[in-house]
Parts: structure tokens; C-alpha cells; sequence
């Protein structure tokens, strides 16, 4: 009896096989890996699981925390990556030095999902290099039980409130604080108008106003009532507010950055269809639900867009107006400027 149910037991294992195989290979790319570079705390998860689920294909997920750490990490072939993060103008810096892939835009049916207004844009024409990944303004998050009135300029910046305030640790982000004080274009490449936005920031830091430039510890410091006052991302600010009632989100009214995080594939990539896949795959629907529900930041996804609930639709963070927009621009690649090099000069002096 033992001999026929060991038999039995075998003939099973051996006819599931073939099960097994078959369900394997119904996965596009079992048994294959990419490594996808992105910002860090900027990604569910879950939604990895679900595409290596889907697709068999292994994804090795590393962070950073500045376009410029990715640009130097990409730019120097010190890794190797498939899919890669940036923000629009450093899109526009890695298109004009050939770093990476055109896009085969029939593997990606999906960008038919992302909004009009950011398909085709003026930094990467046709998307012939990036999708869209998330969106989002630049801003001051403040704490409304320690700051008396509401803030709707950078100049509160200047000020001492009962908390303490922080800059944010971004050179491109803060000298354009300091440009647009000064009435100039965030993108400004001419030497009076960069030292007078060194001037201002120097101003604010000798004034002793700024307790440090920090990057993604202000959205837990915020949350903590630990400060009065920081400079953040929208979807920062989103995840703040939603832990913490007292705070408040505004696009100051001199104006500010909008931005687009988009997908790009690198020259160095190992697994060019497999990457097309990922990216595809992170402009669906109910994907794109998941991502946005989980970091907060704007979806540029038409689907989920469209719904939004009505706190959402009403919040400046998640859906600023067209009139915010209109007094916000995007950031262009400097790396060509004939100043490009004062703005280096600008941070470290800021930072000393």
C-alpha cells in the first residue's frame, strides 16, 4: 500500500508540472530583473509585487534624494539602471547628453492614459523619451496655531515665527526662492540677477530665521508640530496635513515651481522590453490609484484624475488652480548656462 500511494503521489507531481511551467511561462518575463532608480518614500510598494506577479520579472528597487545625486550616479556609468526618475529639467539635461533610450512608445500603449496638458511637453517633444510619472507644485507648509496670519508670501520666510522654519536642502529649489524675491525667472542665467538672489538668501540665513535646509524629514517634523514653518513638495505637504490639522499648503504668490517626475529608460539598461513593461504598467489605472492614494503627489493619469473626491478637487497641494499655475514654471536644464556655475557657488555659500 505504501509502494502505490509513493506511486500515486509521484504520478501527481509529475502531471502538475507542466501546470506549473505552463503558468510560468504565461508571464512575459519570468526570470528576468530590472533595477528601477527613483526618489525615495515615493512609491507603494505593493505595486511592485503586483508587476512582478503580473510579469515574472524581478525588480531591484533602489533611492535617491536629488536629481543631481541621480544625474552624477547615471552620468558617470557608476551603476547601471533600466528605469530612472528625474524631474523634467534634468530629463532635459540626460535627453541633450544622450543618456538615455528613445522610447518605443507601441510598447507603452498606456500613455494614451496621461493627461493632455502633460503629454508632449516642451522638455522631452512626443514623449519620445518619458512618460509622466507624478506632478506637483513647490510651496510653504505652515502651522496655523503658531503662525498668526496666513501665509500667502515667500517673505514669511523672512520672518521669525513661534516654531522653528526650514529651507529646503535643494540648490535649484532654493535659488529659486531667491530669484523670484527678486522679481526674476526661476531660470535665470544672467550674473546680477543670481547674486541678487545670493543676496537674499544670505539676508534670510544672517537673520537667523532658518533653522537648517532639510529635505524629506520636514513632512514628519510638520506632522510633529515640531515646526512652524517649511519649505516642501505638494505631495509632502499632502502627507503632513493629512496627519496633522493645524497645517496649511500655499503656493506663494510671487510664484513657484511646478514640476513633472517622468519615466525614462537609461542607456545602460540590461532589459529595454521589460522596462517599457514597468512603465506601461505604472501608467494604469488602478495602479496609478494605488501610487497616488499611497504618496500623496498628483497623478497625471486621466482615470484618477477624474476621481478625485471633493476634498481632493478643493486641495491646493493635490489640484492648485489655473491661476496658481499660471504664476508657477517649470525648471529648464542650466548645465549649458554661461552662469551655470553660480549656482553652484550660490549653494555652497548658503550651506556654509
Amino acid at each position: 500500500m505504501k509502494r502505490i500511494a509513493i506511486v500515486l503521489l509521484v504520478a501527481l507531481l509529475i502531471a502538475a508540472l507542466p501546470i506549473a511551467a505552463l503558468a510560468e511561462a504565461d508571464k512575459p518575463f519570468a526570470g528576468t530583473e530590472i533595477k528601477v532608480y527613483n526618489w525615495e518614500d515615493y512609491i507603494d510598494r505593493e505595486v511592485l509585487n503586483i508587476f512582478e506577479e503580473e510579469t515574472g520579472c524581478h525588480v531591484n528597487y533602489v533611492t535617491f534624494s536629488q536629481n543631481e545625486d541621480m544625474y552624477t550616479k547615471l552620468s558617470t556609468g557608476a551603476e547601471s539602471y533600466d528605469v530612472v526618475i528625474p524631474s523634467e529639467y534634468m530629463i532635459q539635461r540626460l535627453i541633450k547628453e544622450d543618456l538615455v533610450e528613445e522610447l518605443d512608445l507601441a510598447n507603452i500603449p498606456n500613455l494614451e492614459n496621461v493627461l493632455d496638458n502633460l503629454r508632449d511637453p516642451i522638455y522631452d517633444p512626443g514623449n519620445a523619451h518619458s512618460v509622466p510619472y507624478m506632478w506637483g507644485t513647490l510651496g510653504i507648509v505652515y502651522n496655523t496655531d503658531m503662525v498668526s496670519e496666513p501665509v500667502t508670501s515667500w517673505t514669511a520666510m523672512l520672518e521669525k515665527q513661534n516654531g522653528k522654519i526650514f529651507m529646503m536642502d535643494s540648490m535649484r529649489d532654493t535659488v529659486a526662492i531667491g530669484l523670484i524675491m527678486n522679481g526674476y525667472s526661476l531660470n535665470s542665467d544672467n550674473a546680477d540677477e543670481l547674486e541678487a538672489a545670493r543676496e537674499w538668501l544670505l539676508n534670510q540665513k544672517d537673520s537667523n530665521v532658518v533653522d537648517g535646509y532639510i529635505l524629506d524629514q520636514a513632512k514628519d517634523m510638520m506632522a510633529g508640530n515640531e515646526a512652524a514653518m517649511a519649505v516642501m513638495y505638494s505631495g509632502d505637504a499632502l502627507y503632513a496635513m493629512e496627519k496633522n490639522e493645524s497645517l496649511a499648503y500655499v503656493i506663494p504668490d510671487e510664484g513657484s515651481n511646478v514640476w513633472v517626475d517622468g519615466m525614462c529608460i537609461p542607456k545602460t539598461t540590461q532589459n529595454k522590453a521589460a522596462a517599457e513593461c514597468f512603465i506601461n504598467f505604472m501608467c494604469r489605472p488602478d495602479i496609478a490609484q494605488m501610487n497616488m492614494d499611497y504618496i500623496y503627489y498628483s497623478s497625471p493619469i486621466k482615470q484618477v484624475v477624474e476621481n478625485l473626491s471633493e476634498e481632493e478637487l478643493a486641495s491646493t497641494a493635490m489640484n492648485p488652480t489655473d491661476d496658481m499655475l499660471a504664476r508657477c514654471a517649470y525648471y529648464v536644464d542650466i548645465s549649458s548656462f554661461e552662469n551655470a556655475n553660480l549656482y553652484d557657488d550660490i549653494w555652497m555659500d548658503v550651506l556654509m
